[in-house]
C-alpha cells in the first residue's frame, strides 16, 4: 500500500486553530508555562496578547497526556526459547531482527513531524551518558529526582511507542516536567558540551512540538481531528476519498507501487517492466507519484534480509526474503504480496517472522500500512492446542450465524502457532496476529495466525488492587481466569474471526465468485444487490471504520464460539472451569467496553483505537439486549470519588447474550460480504456513539474511566549480537534505564550516520506540512 499520497490542492493551507484548551478533570500533575503549551506557530505570533499568555499559564494539563512515573515496565522474556535454537536458527533470527529494528524506525516518520528529531535528540544524549551517569548531571542542573524520573519515563515511552503518540489510543504524551528544566538538562549533557551548535539546532527543531498540546495536536487524526503524516495538512476526508479513487484506478492500470523504496528514480528500474511514478490527471486533479521514501532505512532492511537468506531453513524462506527485498528496493506491493505467498507456504517454521507495511490502524483513512517487523520462536506446547483448533475449524465455522453462502467456499487451513517474541519493531506489540492483510490472498490462498505467548504472559497479568469497575466477588475469579480466557479469545478471534467470512466479488472480466441468482441477503430476504469490484478491497470501501469494524466482528466470533464445549476442551477446560472461562471472557469484554471510553475524544467525536471502539460497541449491544444480562451503574468509590460497577448475569450468557451476539454478528458479516458501506457504517456508527442522552451517561462515565485509568505497560526487548560463530542474547533490566540502554545499543554500530539520515528524511517531509504544526 501507499504510505501516503503526496499531492497538493490549489487552495491555501488552513490555519487559525484555537489556542490550547487544556482539559481538567482533577488529575493535573503541574502547571505548564506558556512555552510548554503553545505550538511553534503560536509562539511565532508577534501579536499575542498578554492576557492570553496569562490565561494559558493558569491552565492545567490533563494527566492522560503524561506517562506516570510508576508506569509498569516488563521484560519480554525469550531466554529459554532462544536457547533451544540451533546456531543456524540463531543467525537467521539475528539478521531478521536487525532488518526489523531498522525498518521499525520508519514509524517515527509515520507518527508525527517531530518524532524522528526527538528520537535523535535522546539518542545523542544517551549515547554519551547512560541514565545512571546522566542522573548526577540532572541534579546539578536543578532537576528533582521526580523530574529526572519523569524524563526517563518520557524517553522510555518514546522508544516503546516509536514516537510521541501512544501506540494504543493515538494520544500525544509530553514530558511531565517543566520545559525549562528539560532544556537545562539538555544543555548540561555531555552531548551538548561536545557539540553545542548542533544540539541547539536539534532542540529548536523539536522542543516546541515536544511540549505542545494544542487541540489539533492532542491526537492523531485527519484534518481538524488531529495530526497525521500520512496526508498533508490541507487534506480533508473528501480529499482522502479522491486519493483513494485515484489509487484504485492505478490498480487496474498498473501493478501498484508504494513510495517506500531504495530507488528514487521515477522511471522503470531493474526488475520492473513499467513504472507507476510520474504525474497523472485524475478527476481534474494533478497527482504526482514518487518513490524513495525511507530509502536509507530500506537499504538497511534489504541488507539484513539478504544476510538472513544464507541461514534460511528452506527454499520458501529464501524466496520469501528475496521478494521482500525486491519490494523494499522497488517499492513494489506485488513483490511483497509474492513474498507473503511464500510465507504462507512456509509451514511450521521454528523461527517465524513477518515484515513490511502491515497494519492500517493509524492511517486516518484506514488504508495505508504502518511498518512493523517481528521475529519469534515457536512455543511447541501451546501451538499443539492451536493446531487442534485449526483441525476443528471446518466443524466450528458452520456454527457461525450467517448462511453457508456467506462463508468461504473452502477453508484454507492456516498455520496457527504460539510464539515467544524475540523482536517486535513498530509502534506497539499486539497479543495475536492474523496476516497477511491482502484480501485476495486471504480469501483464496490462505493466511497464518500467531498468538504471542510471552506478550500475553506479561501484558495481561493483573493485580487485584488495580482492578477497576468490578464487584469484589468477581475479582479473584477474574485474576485466576483472565489469562486462560484471553488465550481462548485470541485463538478464536484470529483464526475464526479474521479467518472467516466471504467477500462477494466481481472480477475485471465480469465473473462473480457467488451465484447472483441464488444468494439471498438474510437481513432483507432479497437477492444480494451489491458486491466488490475487482479493484476494490475491504479497506478501500469501508475506509475509516474498516479496522474497528473488522476487530469488532472478530471479537464477536470469539465471544460466540467460546460458548462451544469442544473449543473449551481443546484449550483444556472442562466442567466448572470451562464455565468460569466463559464467564470471565464475557466479563472481560464488558469491562473492556467501559475502559474503551478512554480512547474516545468528545471534541471531535472520534475514536482513537480500533479494538477499544469495537469493545465499546459490543458493550452497547449487550446492554441493549436487556433482561438483566449486563448491569452498568455509576457509584461513589471508597475514596469518595466517582466510580462505576459492571455486572454480568452468568446464567443468561448462553441465552440472552448468545442471541444478541448472533443477531449483531450476522448483520456485521452481511454488510461486509456485500460491500454494503452505507448499511454497515450506519450500524456501526450507531453503536459507536458516545453521548449523555442515552440510558447511560457515557460522557460522564468517560470522565470516571479517565480518573481511574492505569497506564499500559512498556516492554523491554533483548538484543542479539554476533560473537564469532555464535549469536548471543543481550538482556536488559525491566526498568527505564534498561529500556533506554537497549535502544542505544541496538543502533550503536552506525549511530551517527543513522541519526543524520533520520534528520534528513524528516526534513524531506517538510514540503508536505500539516496545518496543525506549520
Amino acid at each position: 500500500m501507499f504510505r501516503c499520497v503526496r499531492w497538493w490542492k490549489k487552495v491555501p493551507t488552513r490555519m487559525g486553530f484555537e489556542p490550547t484548551r487544556a482539559e481538567h478533570n482533577g488529575l493535573a500533575v503541574h502547571r505548564l508555562n506558556h512555552s510548554a503549551t503553545s505550538s511553534c506557530r503560536s509562539m511565532r505570533r508577534s501579536q499575542s496578547s498578554l492576557s492570553s499568555v496569562q490565561a494559558l499559564r493558569l491552565k492545567m494539563v490533563d494527566s492522560q497526556y503524561y506517562l506516570p512515573n510508576d508506569i509498569g515496565i516488563s521484560k519480554l522474556d525469550c531466554v529459554e526459547a532462544f536457547r533451544l535454537l540451533s546456531p543456524q536458527e540463531k543467525m537467521y533470527a539475528h539478521y531478521l531482527s536487525r532488518a526489523s529494528w531498522y525498518g521499525g524506525l520508519v514509524v517515527l516518520l509515520q507518527t508525527s513531524p517531530e518524532s524522528a528529531n526527538i528520537f535523535v535528540l535522546l539518542q545523542r544524549i544517551f549515547r554519551k551518558q547512560n541514565p545512571v551517569q546522566l542522573e548526577q548531571v540532572a541534579v546539578e542542573a536543578g532537576l528533582s529526582s521526580e523530574e529526572y524520573m519523569a524524563f526517563l519515563v518520557y524517553a522510555s515511552g518514546l522508544y516503546a511507542n516509536m514516537g510521541n503518540y501512544k501506540s494504543f489510543g493515538d494520544t500525544k504524551f509530553i514530558p511531565n516536567l517543566p520545559k525549562a528544566k528539560l532544556k537545562a538538562l539538555v544543555w548540561a549533557s555531555q552531548a551538548f558540551q561536545e557539540q553545542p551548535a548542533e544540539m541547539e539546532v536539534l532542540w529548536d527543531s523539536c522542543s516546541c512540538l515536544l511540549y505542545s498540546l494544542e487541540d489539533g495536536q492532542k491526537q492523531l487524526g485527519l484534518g481538524d481531528k488531529g495530526i497525521t503524516t500520512y496526508f498533508s495538512g490541507n487534506c480533508t476526508l473528501e480529499d482522502a476519498e479522491l486519493a483513494q479513487r485515484f489509487l484504485d484506478s492505478k490498480v487496474t492500470q498498473h501493478k501498484l507501487t508504494k513510495p517506500s523504496s531504495i530507488y528514487f528514480t521515477d522511471c522503470a528500474v531493474e526488475g520492473e517492466c513499467t513504472s507507476c511514478c510520474g504525474t497523472f490527471i485524475f478527476e481534474d486533479k494533478e497527482f504526482t507519484v514518487k518513490r524513495g521514501d525511507y530509502a536509507s532505512l530500506m537499504e538497511k532492511v534489504c541488507y539484513y534480509l539478504q544476510q538472513a537468506q544464507a541461514y534460511a531453513a528452506n527454499d520458501n524462506q529464501k524466496k520469501m526474503l528475496e521478494e521482500y527485498s525486491r519490494s523494499f528496493t522497488l517499492g513494489s506491493v506485488e513483490a511483497h504480496k509474492e513474498g507473503s505467498r511464500y510465507w504462507i507456504k512456509d509451514k511450521g517454521p521454528i523461527v517465524e517472522s513477518y515484515i513490511g507495511f502491515i497494519e492500517s490502524y493509524r492511517d486516518p483513512f484506514g488504508s495505508r500500512g504502518e511498518f512493523e517487523g517481528f521475529v519469534a520462536v515457536v512455543n511447541k506446547a501451546m501451538s499443539e492446542r492451536f493446531a487442534s483448533l485449526v483441525s476443528s475449524a471446518e466443524v466450528l465455522l458452520p456454527e457461525l450465524p450467517w448462511p453457508r453462502e456467506f462463508e468461504k467456499d473452502t477453508f484454507l487451513k492456516p498455520d496457527f502457532t504460539s510464539l515467544d517474541v524475540l523482536t517486535f519493531a513498530g509502534s506497539g506489540i499486539p497479543a495475536g496476529i492474523n496476516i497477511p492483510n491482502y484480501d485476495d490472498i486471504r480469501q483464496s490462498e490462505g493466511f497464518k495466525n500467531v498468538s504471542l505467548g510471552n506478550v500475553l504472559a506479561v501484558a495481561y497479568a493483573t493485580q487485584k488492587e488495580k482492578l477497576t469497575f468490578l464487584q469484589e466477588e468477581d475479582k479473584d475469579l477474574f485474576i485466576k481466569w483472565k489469562g486462560p480466557s484471553f488465550e481462548v479469545q485470541v485463538g478464536l478471534h484470529e483464526l475464526l474471526g479474521h479467518g472467516s467470512g466471504k467477500l462477494f466479488v466481481q472480477d475485471d472480466k465480469g465473473k462473480f465468485n457467488f451465484d447472483q441468482s441464488k444468494v439471498i441477503n438474510p437481513e432483507t430476504g432479497e437477492p444480494v444487490s451489491s458486491w466488490y469490484r475487482d479493484s476494490e478491497t475491504w479497506d478501500s470501501k469501508f475506509t475509516t471504520i474498516a479496522s474497528s469494524y473488522e476487530e469488532c466482528r472478530a471479537e464477536c466470533v470469539g465471544l460466540y464460539l467460546c460458548l462451544n464445549k469442544q473449543v473449551l476442551s481443546i484449550f483444556g477446560h472442562e466442567g466448572q472451569d470451562a464455565e468460569d472461562v466463559v464467564y470471565i471472557n464475557w466479563l472481560s469484554m464488558v469491562r473492556a467496553g467501559l475502559l474503551g471510553l478512554e480512547f474516545y475524544t468528545p471534541e471531535s467525536k472520534s475514536w482513537r483505537q480500533a479494538h477499544m471502539q469495537a469493545r465499546f460497541v459490543i458493550l452497547r449491544v449487550l446492554l441493549e439486549a436487556g433482561e438483566g444480562l449486563v448491569g452498568l451503574e455509576e457509584v461513589t468509590g471508597a475514596d469518595g470519588k466517582p466510580d462505576a460497577r459492571i455486572t454480568l448475569d452468568r446464567s443468561k450468557i448462553h441465552t440472552v447474550g448468545k442471541n444478541a451476539i448472533h443477531r449483531f454478528l450476522c448483520k456485521l458479516q452481511v454488510c461486509k460480504s456485500t460491500a454494503d458501506v452505507e448499511g454497515g457504517r450506519a450500524l456501526y456508527d450507531n453503536y459507536s456513539a458516545v453521548s449523555d442522552s442515552s440510558a447511560h451517561n457515557f460522557l460522564r462515565l468517560r470522565e470516571t474511566v479517565l480518573l481511574r485509568k492505569e497506564a499500559r505497560k512498556l516492554f523491554v526487548q533483548a538484543n542479539t549480537r554476533v560473537s564469532g560463530d555464535n549469536v548471543e542474547l543481550v538482556e536488559y533490566e525491566a526498568n527505564q534505564a534498561g529500556l533506554i540502554n537497549s535502544f542505544v545499543e541496538r543502533f550503536q554500530d552506525d549511530a551517527e550516520q543513522l541519526e543524520a539520515d533520520l534528520l534528513e528524511m524528516s526534513k524531506r517531509d517538510a514540503p508536505c506540512p500539516n496545518s496543525n504544526w506549520q
